[in-house]
Order: C-alpha cells, then sequence, then structure tokens
C-alpha cells in the first residue's frame, strides 16, 4: 500500500524491526511465557501441564497437532460453550480460512489483541518499502481488494476471513480514503463483479496518482486484468460520457464512483482506449498507470505460477511479495522487496506467536530417524528424534541452514503447538531472526502408485515446459493438476489455460510441440516418477488445455463454496471432483507425452 507511515514512524518502524530482529531469541521465549501465564488454566491446556507454566514441560506434555485434533474444542465455543476452555481472553470472532489449499474451511479464534498483532504487520511492511522506492507518500495504491459475506455461529459470534476483518475494520475505514484509489464502498461491495468493475474504474480516472499496485494474492491481480479485457471498452465509456453504466445498481458504488466520475474526460477515454486497443496487452500495467512503482502482492508458493503472467503485463514493474502470513497466524515479512520474485524469503517476526519447526523432507515428509535424506546424515536425523523415535521440533535457535521445515505455532489466540501445514526452507537470518522461503503447502502432491509429487517440484516441472512456449508467443495464464486413477495405470494430468501475446490472435496448437512441453515436464520430475513411468506404472502425462475463462470458473465454484476471492489459491493440485468437472467443462484439446518413456 501507499504511505501508512510519516517520516519519523517510518524512521522508527525501521528501527524496531531491527530491535525486534536482534532479539529474536529473547522475544521468543517471552511470548511462550506470557501464553503459558493467561492459558495454562484453560480446560485444554490443562489437561498436560496441570496448570504450571513450565516451558519445558509445555514442550515434553504438549501434542504437536493438526485443526482436527483441535476442531471438537472450537466446535464447542461456537455452539455456546465459554471461550475458556481454550483460551483465557474473549474471543472476538472467527477467521475463516480459505480451504482452497488445504481442504475444508477453518474456524480460528481471533481476539481483539491477536487482531492488532496482525495489523501491526502492514505498519511493519510499509518502512521496508519505502527504503526502496521514494516519493510513495505523493500518490495513492490503485488497489483491488474485495471482503466476503461474514455469518454467525450458533453462539452468535460472527465469522468472516481474514482479509475481510481487516477491510471492515474502522483503522482501514479511516485510512482508505487516503492511500487507496477504490473507495471504501467499492471494497466493501458484495457483488465481486461490481467491486471489481468499479474498483477498476476509479483505479483508471485517478491514473495519474498511482504509485503502486496493490491485490492480497498475484491470482487476483491476474483475474482483474483479464476482467479489464472483457470490459475496458465499456470503462472507456464510462468515463468518456461521465455516466456509470446502468447495471451498476449496488447504492454505496454508484454514489462512491459518482464523487469521482464528475464529467465527461474524452481526452482520457481516448488514451485508454489507445493502449487497451493494441495488439499485444504486454506492458499493460506499466501503460494505463506510468507513475506506478512496484506491485504489491503474494506471489509465493503456488501463487509463483503467475509470476511470468505479472512481469508480462507489468512491463518491469517490480513484483514485491510483502508478508507471509495466514489465518492462524502472521509469520514473517519481506526485508528485501526487490529480491528475485522465485527466491523471496520472509524474515520471522518472533513477537507474533511462538515458533517451533518440525524438520521434514523436501516433500513435507517427517524425517525418520534413520533416514538419510537430502544428503542429511542419520546421525543429524537422530538428533531431532526422542526416545520413541518421534520427530522432535527446533526452536529459531536451532533451525539449520538449507533445511526443510513445516512451520508450528503456538498463539495468544488458543492454538498450541499447532500444525499450519506450511513446508519452509531456511536461507538465512537477519540479525537472530531466521528467513525462509515458502516451498508449499504440506500434502499438496500429485499422488500415483508409490510416487508422490511435490507442488514445488511440480512448479519447477511446468516452468521449464513453459520456457520451451514463450518463444513461440504463448503465455501460460494458470495451471492446476489432477491424478487420473480411473484407469489403470493412472497418470498425471495438467490443466493450463494458455493465451497468445497479440490479442484476437486464434490460438492455434502444434500437437508436436505440445508433446513436447509434456515430455519436459516429465523429464523434470524426479527419479522415481520416472522410474514408474518407464516401468509403466503410471502412464504418460495429458496436459488438458482449456478455453479462456476456465479458471475464472473454478475460482467462482470455490467462491460459491465459501472461499473469498481475496484469499483465493488457486489449487496446484486439484482432489475434488467437482472442480476437475468444472476444468474438463472447458477443456480445448488433450496431448499427452510419448507412451513409452525411457530414463535418461
Amino acid at each position: 500500500m501507499a504511505d501508512l507511515m510519516g517520516t519519523k514512524d517510518y524512521e522508527n518502524g525501521l528501527n524496531f524491526l531491527e530491535e525486534l530482529t536482534e532479539n529474536g531469541h529473547r522475544i521468543q521465549e517471552q511470548v511462550l511465557e506470557e501464553i503459558l501465564l493467561r492459558n495454562a488454566g484453560t480446560e485444554y491446556l490443562t489437561r498436560f501441564l496441570h496448570g504450571q507454566t513450565d516451558k519445558q514441560l509445555f514442550k515434553n506434555n504438549v501434542p504437536i497437532v493438526t485443526y482436527e485434533d483441535i476442531k471438537p474444542y472450537i466446535d464447542r465455543i461456537a455452539n455456546g460453550e465459554t471461550s475458556n476452555i481454550l483460551l483465557a481472553d474473549p474471543i472476538s470472532e472467527f477467521i475463516q480460512s480459505s480451504g482452497t489449499s488445504g481442504g475444508q474451511p477453518k474456524l480460528i479464534p481471533m481476539t481483539a489483541e491477536n487482531f492488532e498483532k496482525k495489523t501491526l504487520e502492514l505498519t511493519l511492511v510499509d518502512p521496508v518499502v519505502k527504503k526502496y522506492f521514494d516519493g510513495l507518500e505523493k500518490g495513492k495504491t490503485m488497489s483491488l481488494f474485495f471482503v466476503k459475506k461474514g455469518s454467525e455461529t450458533p453462539s452468535g459470534l460472527t465469522v468472516r476471513t481474514l482479509t475481510s476483518c481487516y477491510f471492515m475494520s474502522d483503522s482501514f475505514k479511516k485510512s482508505a480514503p487516503k492511500i487507496c484509489t477504490s473507495p471504501i464502498e467499492t471494497i466493501l461491495c458484495l457483488d465481486h463483479k461490481q467491486s471489481m468493475y468499479c474498483q477498476l474504474l476509479t483505479g483508471l480516472l485517478q491514473r495519474d496518482h498511482v504509485v503502486s499496485i496493490s491485490s492480497i494474492f498475484g491470482s487476483v491481480l491476474a483475474r482483474s486484468i483479464k476482467f479489464l479485457e472483457d470490459h475496458w471498452n465499456e470503462l472507456c465509456s464510462n468515463i468518456r460520457t461521465g455516466c456509470l453504466s446502468d447495471w451498476i445498481t449496488d447504492p454505496g458504488c454508484r454514489n462512491a464512483v459518482s464523487s469521482i466520475l464528475t464529467r465527461p474526460n474524452p481526452e482520457l477515454a481516448d488514451t485508454i482506449e489507445q493502449i487497451c486497443g493494441n495488439e499485444s496487452w504486454e506492458g499493460i500495467i506499466k501503460k494505463l498507470w506510468p507513475k506506478a512503482k512496484y506491485i504489491n502482492s503474494v506471489i509465493t508458493g503456488t501463487m509463483s505460477q503467475y509470476i511470468s503472467l505479472l512481469d508480462f503485463y507489468g512491463g518491469g514493474i517490480p513484483l514485491v511479495s510483502p508478508s507471509y502470513g495466514s489465518s492462524e497466524s502472521t509469520f514473517g515479512i519481506n526485508l528485501n522487496p526487490l529480491s528475485n520474485p522465485y527466491d523471496v524469503s520472509y524474515t520471522f517476526l518472533p513477537n507474533m506467536a511462538y515458533f517451533e519447526f518440525l524438520p521434514v523432507d523436501k516433500d513435507g515428509e517427517e524425517k525418520a530417524r534413520e533416514s538419510n535424506l537430502d544428503g542429511v546424515s542419520s546421525q543429524w536425523s537422530s538428533e531431532m528424534t526422542n526416545a520413541n523415535g518421534n520427530v522432535e521440533p527446533v526452536d529459531s535457535a536451532n533451525v539449520k541452514l538449507g533445511q526443510y521445515y513445516e512451520v508450528v505455532v503456538t498463539t495468544f489466540a488458543g492454538l498450541y503447538r499447532y500444525r499450519v501445514g506450511d513446508v519452509l526452507k531456511l536461507t538465512g537470518f537477519h540479525n537472530n531472526s531466521p528467513q525462509f522461503q515458502f516451498v508449499e503447502r504440506r500434502n499438496t502432491v500429485l499422488s500415483i502408485d508409490m510416487d508422490k509429487t511435490s507442488e514445488e517440484d511440480l512448479l519447477k516441472a511446468i516452468g521449464n515446459a513453459k520456457r520451451h512456449l514463450e518463444p513461440l508467443g504463448f503465455v501460460l495464464m494458470t495451471f492446476s493438476s489432477y491424478a487420473e486413477t480411473s484407469s489403470i495405470p493412472g497418470r498425471y494430468v495438467l490443466f493450463w489455460e494458455l493465451k497468445f501475446k497479440e490479442r484476437n490472435r486464434w490460438l492455434k496448437l502444434d500437437a508436436k510441440i505440445m508433446e513436447e512441453c509434456c515430455s519436459i515436464v516429465e523429464e523434470s520430475l524426479d527419479f522415481t516418477y520416472k522410474s514408474l513411468r518407464e516401468a509403466n506404472k503410471i502412464a504418460a502425462l495429458e496436459v488438458r488445455v482449456v478455453k479462456h475463462g476456465t479458471f475464472d470458473a473454478l475460482m467462482d465454484f470455490y467462491v460459491s463454496k465459501g472461499a473469498s476471492i481475496n484469499q483465493y489459491k488457486t489449487p496446484s493440485c486439484i482432489k475434488s471432483e467437482e472442480a476437475v468437472k468444472v476444468l474438463n467443462s472447458g477443456v480445448l484439446e488433450k496431448f499427452f507425452s510419448p507412451k513409452t518413456f525411457f530414463l535418461s
């Protein structure tokens, strides 16, 4: 976002970050101590600590859990029992996770204090960005933010997504007019089509004031550009005549946009029309918002599939992935905004929660005592196990460079030794705080027979194939995959939405080139996959090319099931049969790698 801080606050923010990271180990111990002092008497922790607050006892006795383990307690609170069965502070509301990358949506307790911690993250990101980009205080952010209608539990507690909670807060409503081109009424509009149209329109009307472009995830920005491609003629007409389209019926949107769309502006309409009417939309963001200094959007993990697309549309504008967090907790921020988007690391903030790290291999599997994975000696692995042979997590002071971990979090809001499900790789340290690269969501893998292909490996393999297409003028808009097991042997299926760089050009796919892409993907996968392919225990990989808008339909499907457009992540691996049907309904052509496969 644009400027949230004055000069003094900017300097104080940088100093505060240095102090936090220099004292990371001590702060982590203080955080755990405070959590235990508050919550040791809750029903949940009493089972394991018997009222004591000793930190080592906590690590010895409190089990590492998943959401399913604590769901019974959350359900009891949702149904009317007091929140002190899980945490001492009252729950202000429940945060609903997206449900698109990790299965069914979860309900995560939120307290007033936890919400303040999450908003603190935004104020810490701002001074870091200002170190690298001058003049942000002189403009606004062309924002693409959305909210989702909330619900209530039987006990009357509000259930909302984290982004909706923030955008509907008084603090954001107060600051939005200063930092966003989108009037707050357009952000809070529950009709996503009307909301997106009006936010794009107000962003175009204020194009000379835009210093940054912002969405929560790269997928939302990619969808917004596709929406602009379908509606730019109508947007230009609104600007030319000074009249908003009749189908915008939301009163808040109409009133807010009318305060900006105050008169006909044929000159601006001509400029936008000329830009959008070009055969190629390469650099369209830079052309429409020429003063934009960076694009602010999460583009790590599964969002990395949008990097090349946003580079294409961005025209050289830096892509900044600002922070790493989830419904459960805030984790860290990106202290190097200009780092390569594929190599972003996040510095963990030690005051947000207490963090532990469960050693795993690169595919998210826990390290066994006797294992010798990725060059890690069995001696090192045994140091990480207890007397029962179970893998033990380590704290932030004992993580090892280059190793993979699943993050385990203990919060002030009732999560104790909770497995978030994210696999991370330790890339370094800033002072005494670890820096991690997001690798993937645990268990987001393709699996057939004895093979498991991780999200990270899948992204790299598709990236290799994508480079084979780019010189021919094709852009891979987005993709997903699933394991086809209805036939024997099963196969991996990739869904690709492609477009040509030049608009209005007919998409003609050469079968030979597409088959080569299939082969490149297979050659990029690991030895286990290739061995099973050679033995005909896995069938030839298939690519299904889908028509324009198919992945929009997939997003609409997940939104209809309760996901938030703000928090939507295109799943790299689909296990829902309904979702697969949505993608299959848009298939234009199918291509296969050669039936026979030989190890190179």
